[in-house]
C-alpha cells in the first residue's frame, strides 16, 4: 500500500509540474512576485496531494517569526520535501542551487523561472562571489533568498559541515536571517521513494540582524539554533 500511494504520488507531482511549467510562459509579462505566487499555488497543492495520497502532512512552528520584510532563510536540508513545502511558507522565493539542477527536464527549467542563484561548487571563490553579489540583487528586488548551508541532503542523525557562503550574504547584505529547521528527512528520505505517514515539523526560528556580525559567527549561530532545534523534534 505505501508503494502504491508513492506512485500515485509521483504520477500526480509529474502531471501538475508538467502543466505549471507549460503555462509558465504566460506569466512573463507579470512581475517577479507574482510569477512567485503562481508557483506557490503549484507547491500549496503538492503539499496538499502528498497528504491525501501518502498520508504525510505537516505542522509549522514560529510563523509569528516571519519578518514583515525581505530576508535571508539558513535552512536543514534532508530532504526535496523542503524545496516544495517552503514554497508555500516564504513567497516570493528563491535559492541558492547546483547548477545543474537546471538541466533537468520540466522541473529544471520551472526553477529557472524563479531566477534561483544556480552556482558551479567547484568553481571556489568565484561561486561564493557570485552568491553574495546575485544574493544581494535578489534580496533588493523584494525576493526571499533560501540557503541550505549543509550544501547537499543530509540523512537524519548526520550533520555537515556548514558552509560559510549563506552566512557571507548575510554579512555583506545586512538582511535579517530567519534560521529554519525541520525533520522531513525522517518521512521523505534522501532517495526514498516510498513515503512514511505522519506529520513533519517545520519550526521557524527567530529573525536576527546579522550586519555587526562576522560571518562565522552568523554560521555559528545559525548551526547551533538548527541542531539543537532538531534535536527537539526528532522522531527517531
Amino acid at each position: 500500500m505505501p508503494l502504491l500511494r508513492a506512485i500515485l504520488f509521483y504520477l500526480g507531482l509529474t502531471l501538475a509540474t508538467t502543466v505549471v511549467v507549460a503555462l509558465s510562459p504566460l506569466t512573463f509579462p507579470f512581475s517577479q512576485r507574482l510569477r512567485a505566487r503562481y508557483f506557490s499555488l503549484w507547491a500549496h497543492a503538492m503539499m496538499w496531494w502528498l497528504k491525501l495520497t501518502c498520508k504525510l502532512d505537516f505542522r509549522v512552528e514560529g510563523r509569528e517569526n516571519i519578518p514583515e520584510g525581505t530576508a535571508l532563510i539558513l535552512a536543514k536540508h534532508q530532504s526535496a520535501w523542503e524545496t516544495i513545502a517552503m514554497q508555500s511558507i516564504f513567497q516570493p522565493q528563491t535559492w541558492v542551487l547546483k547548477r545543474n539542477l537546471l538541466l533537468i527536464p520540466i522541473f529544471g527549467w520551472g526553477l529557472a523561472m524563479t531566477r534561483p542563484i544556480a552556482i558551479d561548487r567547484t568553481a571556489g571563490k568565484k561561486a561564493l562571489k557570485q552568491v553574495i553579489e546575485q544574493g544581494i540583487n535578489r534580496l533588493q528586488r523584494g525576493l526571499w533568498v533560501v540557503i541550505f548551508p549543509e550544501g547537499t541532503r543530509t540523512a537524519p542523525g548526520q550533520q555537515k559541515r556548514y558552509a560559510i557562503g549563506g552566512a557571507m550574504l548575510a554579512q555583506k547584505s545586512g538582511y535579517p536571517v530567519v534560521p529554519v529547521c525541520h525533520n522531513a528527512g525522517e518521512f521523505w528520505p534522501k532517495q526514498g521513494f516510498v513515503k512514511k505517514p505522519g506529520t513533519i515539523t517545520l519550526v521557524i526560528g527567530e529573525a536576527f540582524d546579522p550586519s555587526e556580525m562576522k560571518a562565522a559567527a552568523i554560521n555559528a549561530r545559525v548551526e547551533e539554533w538548527i541542531e539543537s532545534t532538531y534535536q527537539r523534534i526528532t522522531t527517531l
